[in-house]
């Protein structure tokens, strides 16, 4: 498994914990420190299922600065993502073609099984 983590979150944290008390091998990848390409990103939604938009941090300065109230297509949402990689919401746990964003932390409870 892989959780694409932010050690600063506390919601990242708490899924994390989450992992390690349910002995789950994990990989953790702090995706503010490596950088996240456009593939990974796509991946990631597909496996979530949803639209880069329902990705994206809203209440963060930089989307409220350069992507809210802008008709931005999907891509550039996703190049948005690569370029400012706060804005992507935390944590997501990838458990082969599956993922889920842990909020609440609990929700990675149904992908671990």
């Amino acid at each position: 498994m892989k959780i694409y983590h932010n050690a600063r979150c506390s919601k990242s944290r708490q899924t994390l914990l989450i992992l390690q008390q349910n002995k789950i091998d994990t990989e953790i990848i702090e995706y503010l420190k490596e950088p996240i390409t456009k593939d990974i990103i796509k991946d990631l939604l597909k496996k979530l299922n949803i639209l880069p938009k329902e990705l994206i941090r809203s209440n963060e300065k930089i989307w409220k600065e350069k992507g809210k109230n802008k008709n931005l297509s999907d891509n550039d949402i996703i190049e948005l993502m690569v370029n400012h990689p706060q804005l992507i919401e935390r944590p997501i746990v990838v458990n082969g073609k599956k993922a889920i964003i842990g909020r609440p932390p609990e929700n990675v409870l149904k992908i671990i099984y």
